[in-house]
């Protein structure tokens, strides 16, 4: 299994999280999307590799924006 972090901008209140890691949670491959509101992150658990494109595109449909590095 894999974990990566990825920063969410836009997030600050309880519906933010829920929205951000019930669509990142809906992907293929993914077992777990923790929000961390504070440091506007989602750390995401996945069994298979996940595209970085799934993953902003579930964020952005979720209403939020992934900071790509």
């Amino acid at each position: 299994m894999e974990t990566k972090v990825y920063q969410v901008k836009g997030m600050s209140c309880h519906h933010c999280k829920n929205a951000v890691e019930s669509a990142v949670k809906a992907i293929d491959g993914v077992t777990e999307a923790t929000v961390d509101l504070e440091k506007g992150q989602v750390t995401v658990a996945m069994v298979a590799p996940v595209s970085l494109d799934a993953i902003s595109a579930a964020v952005d449909d979720a209403g939020y924006e992934l900071v790509k590095a």
